[in-house]
């Protein structure tokens, strides 16, 4: 298993692009300026221990070490030592919308990043609890199975969005249906979220919902969105707005939140449903219903011990700072004499 014990520092390598377009810019202005002294080509005759290529090299060097620095500040782990050991928890399954009307900004930033948000919230108030993610929109696919791994769970939320399923639409019967037999084990207490706007409804979420707590499945829902609704933005491929999603006949489609249809998958689901809004997304209450559920013992692999690894990170950017230094922006004098492959 690997890890980093410190991923907030992983942000300075951010810094990257930037540097490299100040290196740049900064080699441009200098010869600008040299040019305006004279011309270019008598400018390099006189100077002729001058060398590009070498300052160019050291930028490259110094990028290298940086990267290694910040990787070995983060402090890479790797785990070794694999215990098992029995917990006791929930088994949740999230079923998240994420087809275009989760674009809507209604709530902001927008219905799919406040969903995000307040899973990735859930996952840090979650204790012993097992969590997997189904996505859909015209059709449901697994995201994650379900898994004590929460840092997992973020890094699949994380590349969320709603050019990750093929097919528009709202089959919210069959992510229901997907979550309920993703569970591993009927003696554990269960739960499906439904996080979704409801709208374009498809399907028999009702009928799913109703087969799910046969199997001792409870279903809560959340609507993301508002009743007045919200225009659809539409973004081109480098992920600028473009405008809002027309109808046929040039209108701006406006999507509304479908309130009564999450309430009957949720009275069905013998469940509870929260609407979200601008200033709280709804799971709270959900995960305090899933509380009161009866905990059941399970067991579960994990790593107990992660050995650090910074010490050859740091230990390589400090051998490529060496280097750097050793690299002199000028040619030398006594080796530009010694003729390596004399007559």
């Amino acid at each position: 298993m690997f890890r980093f014990e410190h991923t907030e520092f992983l942000w300075a390598l951010m810094l990257i692009p930037v540097l490299t377009a100040v290196f740049v810019w900064m080699m441009i202005w200098k010869k600008k300026a040299l040019q305006r002294v004279g011309d270019w080509g008598i400018i390099q005759r006189l100077s002729p221990g001058k060398s590009n290529s070498r300052v160019i090299a050291k930028f490259i060097l110094l990028m290298i070490a940086y990267v290694f620095l910040v990787i070995g500040i983060a402090n890479p782990q790797i785990g070794s030592k694999l215990v098992e050991g029995e917990r006791k928890g929930i088994d949740i399954m999230i079923a998240l919308d994420v087809s275009n009307s989760m674009l809507a900004e209604d709530i902001k930033p927008n219905r799919l990043e406040m969903a995000k948000q307040a899973i990735s919230k859930l996952l840090d108030n979650l204790g012993n609890d097992r969590i997997g993610i189904v996505i859909f929109a015209g059709n449901a696919y697994m995201q994650l199975p379900i898994t004590t791994d929460y840092s997992a769970a973020k890094m699949f939320l994380a590349n969320v969005d709603t050019k990750i399923v093929p097919t528009q639409g709202t089959a919210i019967g069959e992510a229901i249906e997907m979550c309920a037999g993703a569970f591993k084990d009927e003696t554990h207490s269960r739960a499906i979220i439904v996080i979704t706007d409801g709208e374009n409804h498809e399907d028999d979420a009702l009928g799913a919902a109703k087969d799910a707590t046969e199997k001792g499945v409870i279903v809560y829902t959340v609507g993301m969105g508002l009743p007045e609704g919200a225009p659809i933005p539409e973004y081109n491929k480098f992920n600028q707005m473009v405008g809002y999603k027309k109808d046929r006949s040039g209108s701006t489609v406006v999507t509304k939140l479908n309130e009564s249809m999450l309430q009957q998958i949720a009275s069905a689901g013998k469940g509870v449903y929260v609407r979200a809004n601008n200033t709280q997304s709804g799971l709270k209450t959900i995960l305090e219903e899933i509380n009161k559920l009866e905990k059941t013992k399970f067991e579960s692999k994990m790593f107990s011990d992660y050995e650090d690894r910074f010490q050859y990170f740091i230990a390589v950017s400090l051998i490529i700072l060496l280097l750097e230094l050793l690299i002199f922006e000028r040619k030398s004098k006594w080796l530009s004499k010694i003729n390596f492959f004399g007559k």
